[in-house]
């Protein structure tokens, strides 16, 4: 018995075969993989191909290089993500598809053997990229970076990590991070972010089910200049008794940084002292920087609440007496910058702002303004009853400057606060070597301080303890006086122990406010 043929369905041609094939794998494939990338494949580049540190915002994808179009189901138009392409809702999104926790369609990942992880660890630094910085947010993005705002603004704690972060961890007391859930693969972006200070990198390789520790300080930093990322923008007063400029030098802002206010440079120089002139510091640049611009007067700063709310941080160098004549007109002026927001470094006669300042400020300690300094040396102790000042104390002798957990040697101790007046301020370090003359060397303040804690957005530092570089070993200390232009009154190149505590300081300051008695913890992961 002859059995008929079966029907047959026409003959599909070669190139349409081979063009479904191609569109099945390019599906597939993207669908696991980064929308974007820079030259030489690599997202959060630069559009280079360095799988370096690039800038603080900027596209997460790189800008330039080549770009993958995605079948309709998988892309996202209006952001370029990734989705998985099994048509459910919250699937994974651009990294998250690399990372062990997606289970999604073709984006799912192998999970790690028992007791494996997939994780980044490492050090933050600061922008000299030599000493640990305690509570900086470090965490991997699966979107671009929003503009930091430039000028006072509140940052609270849940606002800050913005890109949509999908793996999150803070730094410890030593510095140190580690990152869990990481994403697998080459090219991942990190930021490196605490207040208004951001800096955006690259890890090259992230493998799975094992920690990629990161060795390399200058991936783990915060930045130096503008061109390495996000710095805020400060104000600095200098004063004849101090050199708080030589200190942000120290700690790693690039010189181009230091500009008068009608430069580009993100901290503005000032000069402060009494209306005579006695009291100045440093009064202009040197020759060679900048051309020896004059720095404009402190009052101008002072006197202008507009020119005060488009800074993030005022820093103001003790000038060796109160000189209120120059301040007194000023004085709600500060405050209300405060209370906006806005973050104020008051070195020692700079006091005369809070025990002389307006309603309530005179009410928040105990203050003195006792011109007899401390004996020189002093042992201060760390009062640790809280958790960042645990957290200092530890800190402290992890980075050397203390021999004692709970204690540090300082020069050039002064005497202006005998006690603080909770709720109001919070000790951090304190004197107690003379039962008759107790004294708090170094105090904070959220503001306002008549509101709520969740009303607060501002930051006060006090210390009286001034940037001294060494005492012994005959390296002179750094000053700031009318005769020395900067930098050139800048002469030591390391840290003093009482210059790594006011470092701790100016970077708490930075950070977004929280209660004193409430432990910092990383932003949720999304």
């Amino acid at each position: 018995m002859t059995i008929p043929p079966r029907s047959r369905a026409p003959a599909r041609p070669l190139t349409w075969m081979l063009a479904s094939l191609l569109a099945t794998s390019l599906a597939l494939v993207s669908a696991c993989a980064s929308v974007k990338t820079g030259t030489g494949g690599q997202p959060g580049g630069d559009g280079t191909g360095a799988a370096a540190a690039n800038s603080g915002g900027g596209s997460l994808f790189g800008s330039g290089g080549t770009s993958v179009t995605l079948p309709a189901d998988t892309a996202d138009a209006s952001r370029g993500t990734i989705t998985s392409s099994n048509g459910a809702t919250g699937g994974c999104k651009n990294l998250q598809c690399q990372q062990p926790t997606c289970k999604d369609g073709p984006c799912a990942q192998a999970a790690c053997p028992a007791g494996q992880t997939t994780s980044v660890s490492g050090t933050v630094y600061d922008p000299a990229g030599s000493t640990p910085l305690y509570n900086v947010v470090v965490y991997v993005p699966n979107a671009d970076l929003a503009d930091i705002p430039e000028g006072v603004s509140c940052q609270k704690c849940d606002g800050t990590a913005t890109g949509s972060p999908i793996a999150t961890a803070l730094s410890d007391a030593s510095g140190h991070f580690v990152l869990s859930n990481m994403p697998v693969g080459h090219y991942i972006p990190l930021v490196i972010q605490v207040g208004k200070w951001r800096r955006k990198v690259t890890i090259p390789t992230v493998t799975a089910c094992q920690d990629t520790p990161i060795t390399d300080k200058n991936l783990t930093r915060l930045p130096r200049s503008q061109s390495e990322g996000h710095l805020p923008q400060f104000a600095l007063t200098t004063g004849h008794a101090d050199a708080l400029e030589c200190l942000l030098r120290k700690i790693g802002v690039a010189d181009q940084e230091f500009t008068t206010d009608a430069g580009t440079g993100r901290v503005h120089m000032f000069v402060g002292g009494a209306t005579s002139g006695d009291g100045a510091g440093s009064k202009g640049f040197a020759a060679t920087v900048n051309g020896g611009v004059a720095f404009p007067n402190a009052s101008t700063l002072w006197g202008s609440p507009d020119k005060l709310r488009t800074y993030d941080i005022l820093v103001l160098s003790c000038e060796g007496a109160s000189y209120a004549d120059a301040k007194s007109p000023y004085r709600q002026n500060i405050k209300s910058y405060a209370d906006m927001g806005g973050r104020l470094f008051a070195d020692h006669k700079h006091s005369y702002w809070l025990e002389s300042g307006a309603a309530p400020w005179p009410q928040t300690a105990v203050y003195m303004n006792d011109n007899n300094d401390l004996p020189d040396p002093s042992t201060l102790k760390i009062d640790d009853t809280f958790p960042k000042g645990m957290a200092l104390a530890d800190w402290l002798v992890n980075v050397g400057a203390s021999t004692t957990r709970g204690s540090l040697p300082v020069f050039q101790g002064q005497y202006s606060v005998k006690a603080v007046t909770p709720p109001y301020t919070q000790r951090w370090i304190y004197y107690d070597a003379e039962v008759a003359r107790p004294g708090v060397e170094y105090m904070t303040m959220n503001t306002p301080v008549e509101s709520s804690a969740d009303q607060q957005c501002g930051r006060v530092v006090f210390t009286d303890v001034h940037v001294v570089s060494a005492a012994a070993g005959g390296v002179a200390p750094d000053v700031s006086w009318p005769e020395k232009p900067f930098p050139t009154g800048c002469t030591s190149t390391t840290l003093s122990p009482q210059e790594k505590a006011l470092e701790f300081m100016l970077f708490d300051l930075s950070s977004c406010v929280q209660p004193e008695t409430v432990r910092p913890v990383p932003p949720a992961p999304e």
